[in-house]
């Protein structure tokens, strides 16, 4: 079964607060139910795979700012199909940074987030069931813009908020400090 992998990562995750607790239960289930929970296609919800990006001395992350939402995120996107959720966060942190020699900080999950993406363009209201990897780079190497993206930042994990204040965000930065 393609979705054991996830489901033992799930089991060996602790959730920080009562907020991701409750998305940790809900994704454990979401995924048990749907034998295609990492394709696009299941218009209810998808898995999806992040990367919370931080610097060698661990006081900076790299926020791209996505196109279609208009937002400051971590990197991250569609599985389409691969149950392997780590290398989907690589894969997406190489293409939307330009970056390619991230350190793994751990193969285990750093965070679990479950947000609504509104309706575009005939797809419905749906939702990602985002599984998220701690990686770290170093911060001189040089960026490159991908056609998803308005912008990349290095922020200090201490203003991150001016950028993107939503639970989602914050709790990684407190997980990071």
């Amino acid at each position: 079964m393609h979705r054991n992998q996830l489901l033992n990562l799930l089991e060996k995750h602790h959730a920080l607060d009562e907020t991701e607790a409750t998305f940790l239960t809900a994704i454990k289930a979401f995924v048990e139910r749907n034998s295609d929970c990492f394709e696009r296609s299941l218009l209810i919800g998808h898995v999806t795979g992040s990367a919370w990006i931080i610097d060698l001395s661990h006081t900076y992350t790299l926020l791209t700012h996505h196109r279609k939402l208009d937002k400051w995120f971590q990197t991250g996107g569609h599985c389409d199909g691969d149950s392997d959720v780590l290398a989907v966060a690589l894969k997406e942190a190489e293409e939307e940074s330009g970056l390619s020699d991230f350190q793994i900080v751990s193969p285990n999950i750093f965070d679990i987030d479950i947000h609504e993406i509104p309706e575009r363009k005939g797809i419905p209201t749906h939702l990602h069931y985002d599984v998220r990897f701690l990686l770290e780079t170093d911060m001189a190497k040089p960026l490159a813009i991908s056609s998803e993206s308005n912008d990349l930042v290095w922020v200090k994990l201490s203003e991150v908020s001016k950028l993107n204040d939503s639970e989602s965000i914050m709790r990684m930065v407190r997980k990071t400090t």
